[in-house]
């Protein structure tokens, strides 16, 4: 228990980390959304093609 006592009391708060972490996390969302359009038309596609 001391052990986790010790970490907990080097933990800071820094509000303007996550501030500038939001373009990061911005951009992982943009992919992740892009992917997800990516996967979406190719199912579109294999269902066009096949569907006769």
């Amino acid at each position: 228990m001391n052990l986790l006592t010790n970490a907990a009391v080097n933990i800071q708060f820094d509000p303007m980390a996550f501030i500038h972490n939001l373009k990061h996390m911005g951009v992982g969302m943009l992919v992740i959304f892009a992917i997800i359009g990516i996967i979406i038309l190719a199912i579109k596609l294999v269902n066009y093609l096949f569907s006769k």
